[in-house]
C-alpha cells in the first residue's frame, strides 16, 4: 500500500512540475550544434539536450565568441519544455588560438549522467580538453566528475582526473624528449592519487570550466577542474 501511495505522489508531483514548465521554442538568433537524448531523472523518459551557440558575446581573455547555451528539455505529451538552462559550462565559439579549428563539443548522457567534452588549442603546440560530468540530484545538476588535460605535441602530457562522488583524484604529469637524439634532460614525470571532498557540492549553473582549482595534499602542485 506504501508503495502505491509513494507512487502517485511521484506522479502527481511529475505532472504538476511538468505543467509550471515553460514550453520551449527556439530563442531568436540562435543557431542549434548539438543535441542527444537520454533519460536524466530515472522516470524512463527520455530527457532532449541542445546546444546553441546564443547571440550573445563572450569577451574573456580565453573564453570568447558566442556564449553557447544549454538547454535541457523534458517531453510533455509531445511538447518541449524548458526544465533547465546553462550559459557557463561550455566555452564559447571562438575559445582558443586558433577557434576556425575548433571541434563541436561533446554531449553525451551516460548512466544518467550528462558528459560535456570540449577541447581548444591554447597555442600553436597545446591542447586543453575538458571533460565534465553533471547528475541530477537533490532537485538540481550537480559535478560529479571531471577530467582536465593539457597536451603538448611532444613534450608532456598533464591529467588531472576525479570522482567527486567517491573523493578520489589522481595527478599525472608525463614528460618526454621532442626528438630522439635530444640531450635536453628530461623533467621527472609525477604521479599522485589522493582524495579530495568538496566543502560544497557544485551546481552546473555555478560552474566555468578551468577556473577551479586546489592544492593537492603534501606537495607543491595544484589541481584544475
Amino acid at each position: 500500500m506504501k508503495k502505491i501511495c509513494s507512487f502517485f505522489i511521484f506522479l502527481l508531483f511529475t505532472i504538476f512540475s511538468s505543467q509550471e514548465l515553460k514550453n520551449f521554442v527556439i530563442p531568436k538568433g540562435y543557431t542549434k550544434i548539438v543535441e542527444t537524448k537520454g533519460d536524466l531523472d530515472k522516470d524512463g523518459k527520455d530527457e532532449t539536450v541542445i546546444v546553441f551557440n546564443s547571440d550573445k558575446i563572450n569577451n574573456e581573455d580565453f573564453n570568447r565568441g558566442f556564449q553557447r547555451e544549454i538547454f535541457i528539455l523534458k517531453n510533455n505529451n509531445g511538447q518541449l519544455k524548458i526544465w533547465k538552462k546553462n550559459s557557463t559550462a561550455i566555452l564559447g565559439s571562438k575559445t582558443g588560438f586558433s577557434p576556425e579549428y575548433n571541434t563541436l563539443p561533446e554531449i553525451n548522457i551516460k548512466n544518467g549522467a550528462i558528459v560535456i567534452l570540449q577541447s581548444y588549442n591554447t597555442n600553436s603546440r597545446h591542447t586543453l580538453t575538458f571533460k565534465h560530468t553533471f547528475r541530477f540530484q537533490n532537485n538540481d545538476f550537480y559535478l560529479i566528475g571531471s577530467v582536465n588535460e593539457f597536451d603538448d605535441t611532444c613534450e608532456f602530457n598533464f591529467s588531472d582526473e576525479i570522482n567527486f562522488s567517491t573523493g578520489k583524484a589522481i595527478k599525472e604529469k608525463k614528460y618526454y624528449p621532442c626528438f630522439e637524439d635530444s640531450k635536453e634532460p628530461v623533467e621527472k614525470d609525477y604521479y599522485k592519487e589522493f582524495n579530495y571532498k568538496l566543502k560544497t557540492p557544485v551546481k552546473m549553473n555555478n560552474f566555468e570550466p578551468g577556473k577551479n582549482s586546489f592544492k593537492v595534499p603534501n606537495s607543491n602542485q595544484y589541481f584544475t577542474y
